[in-house]
Protein backbone atom coordinates (compact mmCIF):
# COMPACT_ATOMS: atom_id res chain seq x y z
CA UNK A 1 0.00 0.00 0.00
CA UNK A 2 1.27 3.62 -1.02
CA UNK A 3 2.02 6.16 1.96
CA UNK A 4 0.63 9.73 1.60
CA UNK A 5 3.64 10.75 1.40
CA UNK A 6 5.12 8.78 -1.65
CA UNK A 7 2.10 10.25 -3.66
CA UNK A 8 3.69 12.70 -5.94
CA UNK A 9 1.82 16.09 -6.02
CA UNK A 10 1.26 16.94 -10.03
CA UNK A 11 3.52 20.16 -10.40
CA UNK A 12 0.71 22.38 -11.77
CA UNK A 13 -0.86 21.81 -8.20
CA UNK A 14 2.38 22.30 -6.21
CA UNK A 15 1.97 25.36 -4.10
CA UNK A 16 5.94 26.19 -4.01
CA UNK A 17 6.25 25.17 -7.71
CA UNK A 18 4.01 28.56 -8.56
CA UNK A 19 5.04 30.76 -5.55
CA UNK A 20 8.94 29.91 -6.71
CA UNK A 21 8.03 30.59 -10.46
CA UNK A 22 5.54 33.99 -9.71
CA UNK A 23 9.02 35.19 -7.59
CA UNK A 24 11.29 34.45 -10.93
CA UNK A 25 8.44 35.95 -13.18
CA UNK A 26 8.82 38.86 -10.36
CA UNK A 27 12.72 38.66 -11.05
CA UNK A 28 12.52 38.58 -14.80
CA UNK A 29 10.21 41.49 -15.38
CA UNK A 30 11.99 43.91 -12.98
CA UNK A 31 15.36 43.12 -14.91
CA UNK A 32 13.58 43.86 -18.35
CA UNK A 33 11.94 47.28 -16.94
CA UNK A 34 15.68 48.04 -16.00
CA UNK A 35 16.90 46.77 -19.20
CA UNK A 36 14.46 49.01 -21.14
CA UNK A 37 15.34 52.15 -18.93
CA UNK A 38 19.51 51.87 -19.36
CA UNK A 39 18.95 51.42 -22.57
CA UNK A 40 16.75 54.58 -22.92
CA UNK A 41 19.10 56.51 -21.14
CA UNK A 42 22.12 55.39 -23.12
CA UNK A 43 20.41 56.28 -26.33
CA UNK A 44 19.22 59.74 -25.08
CA UNK A 45 22.91 60.16 -24.16
CA UNK A 46 24.44 59.20 -27.20
CA UNK A 47 21.65 61.26 -29.22
CA UNK A 48 23.62 64.30 -27.60
CA UNK A 49 27.09 63.65 -28.11
CA UNK A 50 27.42 62.11 -24.17
CA UNK A 51 27.85 58.83 -22.65
CA UNK A 52 27.06 57.48 -19.06
CA UNK A 53 30.44 58.14 -17.03
CA UNK A 54 31.52 58.97 -13.71
CA UNK A 55 35.23 59.85 -14.56
CA UNK A 56 34.30 63.41 -14.36
CA UNK A 57 34.69 63.35 -10.80
CA UNK A 58 38.69 63.62 -11.29
CA UNK A 59 38.23 66.71 -12.52
CA UNK A 60 38.82 70.11 -11.22
CA UNK A 61 35.87 71.57 -9.67
CA UNK A 62 36.33 75.28 -9.74
CA UNK A 63 34.12 76.80 -6.62
CA UNK A 64 34.24 77.14 -3.54
CA UNK A 65 32.97 76.06 -0.82
CA UNK A 66 31.44 78.60 1.75
CA UNK A 67 32.30 76.29 5.18
CA UNK A 68 34.30 73.19 5.16
CA UNK A 69 36.13 70.82 8.38
CA UNK A 70 37.94 69.58 5.87
CA UNK A 71 40.55 71.33 3.91
CA UNK A 72 38.92 72.28 -0.28
CA UNK A 73 40.29 74.68 -2.60
CA UNK A 74 38.64 75.55 -6.28
CA UNK A 75 41.22 73.33 -7.37
CA UNK A 76 39.68 70.62 -6.21
CA UNK A 77 38.47 67.72 -8.11
CA UNK A 78 33.96 67.52 -7.81
CA UNK A 79 35.13 63.63 -5.67
CA UNK A 80 36.29 65.72 -2.65
CA UNK A 81 33.91 68.60 -3.38
CA UNK A 82 30.87 66.36 -2.87
CA UNK A 83 33.10 64.50 -0.24
CA UNK A 84 33.43 67.98 1.31
CA UNK A 85 29.65 68.33 1.24
CA UNK A 86 28.27 64.78 2.48
CA UNK A 87 31.22 65.59 5.88
CA UNK A 88 28.67 68.97 6.31
CA UNK A 89 25.79 66.65 6.39
CA UNK A 90 27.31 64.24 8.61
CA UNK A 91 27.99 66.91 10.98
CA UNK A 92 24.86 68.50 10.90
CA UNK A 93 22.69 65.21 10.85
CA UNK A 94 24.87 63.51 13.92
CA UNK A 95 24.74 67.06 16.34
CA UNK A 96 20.81 67.15 15.57
CA UNK A 97 20.26 63.39 16.30
CA UNK A 98 21.70 64.12 20.23
CA UNK A 99 19.86 67.47 20.51
CA UNK A 100 16.25 66.57 19.22
CA UNK A 101 16.27 63.26 21.18
CA UNK A 102 17.11 65.59 24.11
CA UNK A 103 14.36 67.97 23.08
CA UNK A 104 11.66 65.34 22.53
CA UNK A 105 12.23 63.01 25.73
CA UNK A 106 11.82 66.88 27.72
CA UNK A 107 8.88 67.46 25.97
CA UNK A 108 7.09 64.41 25.53
CA UNK A 109 7.79 63.84 29.78
CA UNK A 110 6.88 67.49 30.66
CA UNK A 111 3.16 66.83 28.73
CA UNK A 112 2.69 64.23 32.01
CA UNK A 113 4.19 66.65 34.63
CA UNK A 114 1.86 67.82 37.92
CA UNK A 115 2.71 71.64 36.67
CA UNK A 116 -0.54 73.23 34.93
CA UNK A 117 2.32 75.49 33.20
CA UNK A 118 4.88 73.03 32.06
CA UNK A 119 2.29 70.83 30.82
CA UNK A 120 0.60 73.23 28.47
CA UNK A 121 3.59 75.05 27.30
CA UNK A 122 5.00 71.49 26.07
CA UNK A 123 1.21 71.18 24.52
CA UNK A 124 1.58 74.21 22.80
CA UNK A 125 4.71 73.78 21.70
CA UNK A 126 3.86 70.38 19.76
CA UNK A 127 0.85 71.82 18.49
CA UNK A 128 2.32 74.80 16.54
CA UNK A 129 5.61 73.04 15.39
CA UNK A 130 3.69 70.16 13.91
CA UNK A 131 1.34 71.40 12.12
CA UNK A 132 3.61 74.22 10.72
CA UNK A 133 5.77 73.56 7.50
CA UNK A 134 9.63 72.88 7.91
CA UNK A 135 10.65 74.80 5.16
CA UNK A 136 8.59 77.94 6.66
CA UNK A 137 10.00 77.39 9.66
CA UNK A 138 13.60 77.65 8.75
CA UNK A 139 13.42 80.71 6.84
CA UNK A 140 11.59 82.33 10.26
CA UNK A 141 14.70 81.31 12.01
CA UNK A 142 17.26 82.49 9.77
CA UNK A 143 15.46 85.58 8.04
CA UNK A 144 14.00 87.46 11.20
CA UNK A 145 15.76 85.65 14.07
CA UNK A 146 19.38 85.25 13.08
CA UNK A 147 20.21 87.57 10.02
CA UNK A 148 18.64 90.49 12.56
CA UNK A 149 21.78 89.97 14.87
CA UNK A 150 23.84 93.39 15.48
CA UNK A 151 27.41 93.70 13.55
CA UNK A 152 30.59 92.86 14.72
CA UNK A 153 31.39 95.86 16.76
CA UNK A 154 27.97 96.01 18.59
CA UNK A 155 27.95 92.57 19.31
CA UNK A 156 25.57 90.11 21.81
CA UNK A 157 27.44 88.96 24.89
CA UNK A 158 25.14 85.86 26.60
CA UNK A 159 25.94 84.03 29.45
CA UNK A 160 28.29 81.37 29.42
CA UNK A 161 31.12 82.85 27.26
CA UNK A 162 28.81 83.28 24.25
CA UNK A 163 29.05 85.88 21.62
CA UNK A 164 26.25 86.46 19.20
CA UNK A 165 26.86 88.68 15.82
CA UNK A 166 26.27 88.58 12.35
CA UNK A 167 29.80 87.17 12.09
CA UNK A 168 28.30 84.07 13.72
CA UNK A 169 27.99 82.33 17.31
CA UNK A 170 31.05 81.82 19.06
CA UNK A 171 30.39 78.86 21.90
CA UNK A 172 33.58 77.64 23.99
CA UNK A 173 35.17 74.32 22.93
CA UNK A 174 37.72 71.73 23.11
CA UNK A 175 41.15 72.21 22.41
CA UNK A 176 41.42 70.32 19.17
CA UNK A 177 44.38 67.41 20.04
CA UNK A 178 45.12 64.03 21.22
CA UNK A 179 44.19 64.30 24.38
CA UNK A 180 40.33 65.69 23.59
CA UNK A 181 40.16 62.58 21.10
CA UNK A 182 41.28 60.41 23.80
CA UNK A 183 38.55 62.31 26.48
CA UNK A 184 35.66 62.03 23.98
CA UNK A 185 36.47 58.37 23.71
CA UNK A 186 36.27 58.10 27.39
CA UNK A 187 33.19 59.26 27.39
CA UNK A 188 31.63 57.40 25.10
CA UNK A 189 33.15 54.22 26.95
CA UNK A 190 31.11 55.40 30.08
CA UNK A 191 28.16 56.02 28.01
CA UNK A 192 28.25 52.87 26.87
CA UNK A 193 29.20 51.08 30.27
CA UNK A 194 26.50 52.92 31.84
CA UNK A 195 24.02 51.59 29.50
CA UNK A 196 24.35 48.36 30.24
CA UNK A 197 24.62 48.86 33.82
CA UNK A 198 21.31 50.45 33.95
CA UNK A 199 19.75 47.37 32.22
CA UNK A 200 21.78 45.24 34.72
CA UNK A 201 19.70 47.78 37.37
CA UNK A 202 16.38 47.04 35.73
CA UNK A 203 16.67 43.04 35.51
CA UNK A 204 17.58 43.10 39.18
CA UNK A 205 15.08 45.20 40.47
CA UNK A 206 11.95 43.25 38.09
CA UNK A 207 14.04 39.45 39.01
CA UNK A 208 15.06 39.50 42.15
CA UNK A 209 13.08 42.40 43.32
CA UNK A 210 16.12 44.28 44.78
CA UNK A 211 16.43 48.15 44.66
CA UNK A 212 19.85 47.67 42.20
CA UNK A 213 21.75 49.95 44.72
CA UNK A 214 24.73 48.49 44.01
CA UNK A 215 24.58 49.20 39.94
CA UNK A 216 23.15 52.57 41.19
CA UNK A 217 26.31 53.46 42.81
CA UNK A 218 27.87 52.47 40.25
CA UNK A 219 26.10 54.77 37.43
CA UNK A 220 26.81 57.72 40.02
CA UNK A 221 30.15 57.25 39.76
CA UNK A 222 30.46 56.91 36.20
CA UNK A 223 28.54 60.28 36.48
CA UNK A 224 30.78 62.04 38.65
CA UNK A 225 34.16 60.76 36.46
CA UNK A 226 32.17 61.99 32.93
CA UNK A 227 31.64 65.35 34.71
CA UNK A 228 35.35 65.23 36.01
CA UNK A 229 36.60 64.41 32.15
CA UNK A 230 34.17 67.23 30.51
CA UNK A 231 35.06 69.50 32.91
CA UNK A 232 38.85 69.42 33.73
CA UNK A 233 40.48 66.84 31.28
CA UNK A 234 38.82 68.94 28.21
CA UNK A 235 41.33 71.61 27.74
CA UNK A 236 38.19 74.68 26.93
CA UNK A 237 39.61 77.17 25.13
CA UNK A 238 36.55 80.65 25.89
CA UNK A 239 35.78 83.17 23.15
CA UNK A 240 37.11 86.50 24.08
CA UNK A 241 36.88 90.05 22.34
CA UNK A 242 40.72 91.38 21.42
CA UNK A 243 42.34 94.34 21.75
CA UNK A 244 40.93 95.08 18.05
CA UNK A 245 37.44 94.23 19.09
CA UNK A 246 37.03 91.19 17.27
CA UNK A 247 35.62 87.90 18.91
CA UNK A 248 39.22 85.38 18.69
CA UNK A 249 39.01 81.32 20.31
CA UNK A 250 36.18 78.85 21.09
CA UNK A 251 34.38 77.54 17.91
CA UNK A 252 32.61 79.67 14.91
CA UNK A 253 29.36 78.32 14.20
CA UNK A 254 27.89 79.94 11.02
CA UNK A 255 24.88 81.63 11.03
CA UNK A 256 23.47 79.52 8.00
CA UNK A 257 24.34 75.80 10.27
CA UNK A 258 22.81 77.31 13.28
CA UNK A 259 19.54 78.69 11.38
CA UNK A 260 19.35 74.65 9.99
CA UNK A 261 20.06 72.79 13.04
CA UNK A 262 17.78 74.60 15.02
CA UNK A 263 14.56 74.60 12.41
CA UNK A 264 15.46 70.46 12.18
CA UNK A 265 15.96 70.08 16.25
CA UNK A 266 12.84 71.93 16.84
CA UNK A 267 10.65 69.91 14.29
CA UNK A 268 11.82 66.80 14.33
CA UNK A 269 11.65 67.02 18.85
CA UNK A 270 7.71 67.80 18.44
CA UNK A 271 6.98 64.81 16.68
CA UNK A 272 9.81 62.98 18.78
CA UNK A 273 8.36 64.63 22.14
CA UNK A 274 4.87 62.89 20.67
CA UNK A 275 6.07 59.66 19.75
CA UNK A 276 7.28 59.81 23.72
CA UNK A 277 4.07 60.43 25.12
CA UNK A 278 2.62 57.86 22.85
CA UNK A 279 4.77 55.24 24.51
CA UNK A 280 4.57 56.42 28.11
CA UNK A 281 1.22 56.55 27.56
CA UNK A 282 0.81 53.10 26.60
CA UNK A 283 2.55 51.27 30.35
CA UNK A 284 -0.69 50.36 32.13
CA UNK A 285 -1.92 52.11 34.96
CA UNK A 286 -0.89 49.37 37.17
CA UNK A 287 2.68 49.67 36.42
CA UNK A 288 2.20 53.05 37.80
CA UNK A 289 0.37 52.36 40.95
CA UNK A 290 2.87 49.32 41.82
CA UNK A 291 5.78 51.72 41.68
CA UNK A 292 4.23 54.71 43.74
CA UNK A 293 3.42 51.41 46.33
CA UNK A 294 6.93 50.53 46.74
CA UNK A 295 7.39 54.02 47.70
CA UNK A 296 9.39 55.34 45.06
CA UNK A 297 8.79 59.39 44.42
CA UNK A 298 7.59 60.40 40.94
CA UNK A 299 10.67 61.14 38.73
CA UNK A 300 11.86 57.66 40.12
CA UNK A 301 8.85 56.09 38.62
CA UNK A 302 9.55 58.06 35.19
CA UNK A 303 12.78 56.56 35.03
CA UNK A 304 12.83 53.19 36.79
CA UNK A 305 9.43 51.95 35.38
CA UNK A 306 7.49 53.91 32.90
CA UNK A 307 10.16 55.08 30.78
CA UNK A 308 12.30 51.49 30.30
CA UNK A 309 9.04 50.07 29.36
CA UNK A 310 8.12 52.49 27.40
CA UNK A 311 11.10 52.10 25.16
CA UNK A 312 9.59 48.99 23.87
CA UNK A 313 6.72 51.56 21.74
CA UNK A 314 8.99 54.72 21.63
CA UNK A 315 11.78 53.34 19.61
CA UNK A 316 10.55 51.68 16.43
CA UNK A 317 8.69 54.78 15.57
CA UNK A 318 11.90 57.00 16.84
CA UNK A 319 13.91 55.27 13.58
CA UNK A 320 11.29 56.80 11.27
CA UNK A 321 11.65 60.22 12.11
CA UNK A 322 15.58 59.66 12.98
CA UNK A 323 15.29 58.94 8.98
CA UNK A 324 13.02 61.99 8.23
CA UNK A 325 16.07 64.45 10.36
CA UNK A 326 18.60 63.22 7.60
CA UNK A 327 16.28 63.44 4.22
CA UNK A 328 15.18 66.71 5.84
CA UNK A 329 18.79 68.00 6.07
CA UNK A 330 18.46 68.18 2.41
CA UNK A 331 16.59 71.70 3.12
CA UNK A 332 19.56 73.64 3.73
CA UNK A 333 19.89 74.42 0.12
CA UNK A 334 17.39 76.99 0.90
CA UNK A 335 19.38 79.29 3.50
CA UNK A 336 22.76 78.64 1.96
CA UNK A 337 24.41 76.12 3.95
CA UNK A 338 26.50 73.79 1.80
CA UNK A 339 25.42 70.36 2.50
CA UNK A 340 25.37 67.45 0.07
CA UNK A 341 22.73 68.37 -1.58
CA UNK A 342 23.81 72.03 -2.20
CA UNK A 343 27.19 70.90 -3.42
CA UNK A 344 25.92 68.38 -5.64
CA UNK A 345 23.51 70.78 -7.05
CA UNK A 346 26.56 73.06 -8.11
CA UNK A 347 27.92 70.24 -9.44
CA UNK A 348 25.51 69.33 -11.56
CA UNK A 349 24.92 72.68 -12.91
CA UNK A 350 28.51 72.78 -14.01
CA UNK A 351 28.92 69.44 -15.32
CA UNK A 352 25.49 68.82 -16.81
CA UNK A 353 25.64 65.39 -15.07
CA UNK A 354 21.96 65.17 -14.28
CA UNK A 355 22.33 61.55 -14.21
CA UNK A 356 24.99 60.54 -12.56
CA UNK A 357 24.83 63.45 -9.82
CA UNK A 358 20.92 62.02 -8.87
CA UNK A 359 22.99 58.45 -8.90
CA UNK A 360 25.35 59.59 -6.45
CA UNK A 361 23.00 61.73 -4.16
CA UNK A 362 20.71 58.96 -3.64
CA UNK A 363 22.84 56.42 -3.19
CA UNK A 364 24.49 58.42 -0.48
CA UNK A 365 21.24 58.86 1.24
CA UNK A 366 20.14 55.64 1.15
CA UNK A 367 23.40 54.08 2.53
CA UNK A 368 23.22 56.81 5.51
CA UNK A 369 19.28 55.68 6.29
CA UNK A 370 19.76 52.25 5.92
CA UNK A 371 22.89 52.65 8.63
CA UNK A 372 20.20 54.52 10.91
CA UNK A 373 17.76 52.03 10.39
CA UNK A 374 20.19 49.31 11.33
CA UNK A 375 21.49 51.15 14.08
CA UNK A 376 17.85 51.50 15.53
CA UNK A 377 16.62 47.73 14.77
CA UNK A 378 19.70 46.97 16.91
CA UNK A 379 18.53 49.34 19.49
CA UNK A 380 15.14 47.93 19.20
CA UNK A 381 16.07 44.07 20.01
CA UNK A 382 18.14 45.58 23.07
CA UNK A 383 15.38 46.77 24.95
CA UNK A 384 12.41 43.92 23.97
CA UNK A 385 11.47 41.78 26.61
CA UNK A 386 13.07 38.02 26.31
CA UNK A 387 11.06 35.30 26.57
CA UNK A 388 12.18 32.05 28.33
Amino acid sequence: MTSPSDVRVPLWRDDRFWKIAFQALVAVLVIALFSVLIHNLNYNLRRQGLEFTFRFLRNAAGFSIGESILPYAPSNSYFRAITVGLVNTLRLILVGFVLTTILGVIAGTASFSSNWLVRKLSQVYVEVIRNTPLLLQLIFWYFPILLQLPREESRLALPGAIFASKNGIYVPWPTQDALSLLCLAALAGLGVAAWFVFQQRLKAMVERAESGKRQQNILLGMGAVALLIFLVAFRWQFPAVTEANRVAGGLRISLEYAAILIGLVVYTGAFIAEIVRGGIQSVSKGQWEAARSLGLKPGQVMQLVVFPQALRVIIPPLNSQYMNLAKNSSLALVIGYPDLFSVSQTALNQTGRPVEMFIILMSIYLLINLVISLFMNFLNRSVQFKER
